[in-house]
């Protein structure tokens, strides 16, 4: 009897253990590495980012796990707080608002976790480490040299539209786009149609960060189609028979950019326009093929998801850190890993789009 107590008892031991085992490696294998915090999921741009995250997770030897912030500040800290609570090691973050989100990157940093701005940069706090982003100046210079290039004559009416003022990219944007707009404000080929704000400040070459703001509060869109769509319309009913006709328009992204040209296409005094956009959405490479919008700037994901995710795996495989630019966010400059842009219009686009791989021709009709 004692030696059957015996081996039951061994047994019980080596099942239990066997248990514990099984249960550490199956820890392990589903521990949370990377938290990927990205803005809201009620745009284009943000579910074709959450995929190429999601390819780019398993290709590598790490787990992630994405959250939307749906266009909430303290939904945003939620998702970081949660984050935080299940281990992540780095986090990757899109911000809402750039100044807001410093409260979450700081409450990661203070868990020693790798914080990386992606795409928007976290401004007025020191809790950034990197930042993967396009080179935004040259995303509104290309933007603006596209309007440059395809007007005819002098005294176009150029109308300014902007992203949303918490964004930093807003103006970084907007400064890309004054450096190449206001040297043809200044001899004439442009007049701007729809800010007071803009045009106090025609002469100058370069604005000071509080003058962009001012301009970019009269003409934000917050990055939404309903509210360009409303200011657009104020606009054009304010506006008098010499800011119609032949107009320019510089379009924040393709989102808004769509409900901006379907309010200037509606009115009858508008002769033609030409309008930027930005992000290459697959609606907007619709309206390129119709000659709804001019053009878009093509941001390509898959190489700015590779950015982030290498900054990522290089920092949890204990890599030197490469980078090729830096951003100042007030507190910090912040090292970058800058990706390239590229204007794509009708004469481009099955090169850049759909040779590349990135959407298929049976996206698109008329093609």
């Amino acid at each position: 009897m004692k030696k059957g107590f015996k081996a039951i008892a061994i047994m019980m031991v080596v099942m239990l253990f066997a248990a514990l085992v099984t249960a550490c490696g199956s820890n392990a294998s589903s521990k949370i590495s990377v938290g990927i915090v990205l803005p809201t999921k009620d745009e284009e741009r943000w579910i074709q980012d959450e995929q190429r995250f999601k390819e780019a997770l398993k290709d590598s030897n790490y787990k992630g796990e994405i959250l939307f912030s749906q266009g909430s500040s303290a939904k945003e800290k939620e998702n970081v707080e949660t984050l935080i609570n299940k281990g992540i090691k780095v986090l990757i973050i899109c911000p809402f608002d750039a100044t807001a989100a410093g409260a979450a990157v700081e409450a990661a940093k203070k868990e020693k976790i790798t914080v990386i701005s992606y795409d928007r940069l976290i401004t007025n706090t020191t809790a950034v480490d990197y930042y993967a982003t396009f080179d935004s100046n040259k995303v509104g210079a290309k933007q603006a040299q596209y309007l440059v290039d395809h007007v005819k004559g002098t005294g176009v009416p150029l109308y300014l539209y902007a992203g949303a003022a918490t964004d930093n990219n807003s103006f970084l944007f907007f400064a890309g786009a004054w450096s190449v707009l206001q040297p043809k404000i200044a001899d004439g080929t442009f007049k701007i149609a729809n800010s007071s704000e803009a045009i106090g400040v025609a002469g100058k070459a370069t604005l000071e960060r509080e003058e962009m703001a001012k301009v970019i509060g009269q003409v934000t869109t917050s990055w939404n189609p309903d509210e360009a769509k409303n200011k657009a319309q104020t606009h054009l009913t304010a506006a008098g028979a010499d800011m119609k006709g032949d107009v320019a328009i510089l379009g924040p992204n393709d989102a808004t950019a769509r409900s901006i040209a379907d309010v200037f296409r509606a009115d009858s005094a508008i002769k033609s326009y030409v309008i930027s956009g930005q992000d290459a959405d697959k609606a907007s490479g619709q309206y390129i093929i119709d000659g709804k919008q001019s053009m878009t700037i093509f941001k390509d994901t898959r190489t700015l998801v590779k950015d982030a995710m290498g900054l990522a795996v290089d920092v949890l495989d204990g890599k030197k850190i490469e980078t090729n630019g830096e951003y100042d966010n007030g507190k910090k400059k912040v090292p970058a890993k800058q990706s390239d842009v590229v204007a794509v219009d009708k004469d481009n686009f099955k090169e850049k789009l759909i040779e590349s791989g990135y959407y298929k021709a049976s996206d698109f009709k008329g093609l």
